[in-house]
């Protein structure tokens, strides 16, 4: 991967293509993590992607190509998310429950649409994309402590509610 990712930075259309290839499962994982709308993880894909092609050249080590690649999408998701919420009122997210709606049939996403929003990225780079601790520390720039703070508080949020919704 590091040599595509080297003939990527050089600007190689093939190179940066087939990267993205390698890597669009992740990043659709958690798109979906932040959006249900299949219109909204096309529009924060294709935006992460072309930026990922417009500032490859700044990436610092080729070893975290994949980190880098999702911190921009996440900061990608984050901006899209604070500009859909300014555009629909507080009534409309609350009757049309907005942005909360997950696959049905998707178990994962479900329980990600029970956490706090700040604790659902941690979930879907740690449970999702195996990340470490550490790893996710980096990419959201957040202590590592805090990381596993969260992770542990959400867990114990979503032991409450699986009890009290009877899955046990």
């Amino acid at each position: 991967m590091e040599i595509l990712v080297k003939r990527a930075m050089q600007k190689d259309a093939e190179s940066f293509i087939r990267l993205m290839e390698e890597n669009k499962q992740a990043m659709l994982k958690i798109a979906y993590g932040f959006f249900s709308n299949e219109e909204d993880v096309a529009d924060v894909m294709q935006q992460t992607i072309l930026d990922a092609f417009e500032h490859i050249k700044e990436l610092k080590k080729v070893a975290y190509f994949k980190t880098w690649l999702i911190r921009i999408l996440i900061n990608n998701c984050n901006q899209l998310y604070n500009n859909k919420k300014r555009m629909v009122s507080e009534e409309e997210l609350i009757n049309q429950k907005y942005f909360d709606i997950y696959p049905e049939d998707n178990a994962f996403f479900y329980l990600l649409s029970l956490l706090h929003k700040e604790d659902r990225t941690i979930f879907q780079l740690y449970f999702g994309e195996q990340y470490t601790t550490k790893e996710i520390s980096e990419i959201l720039g957040i202590k590592e402590s805090t990381i596993r703070s969260r992770i542990h508080r959400g867990k114990e949020q979503l032991r409450k509610q699986i009890c009290r919704e009877e899955w046990v």
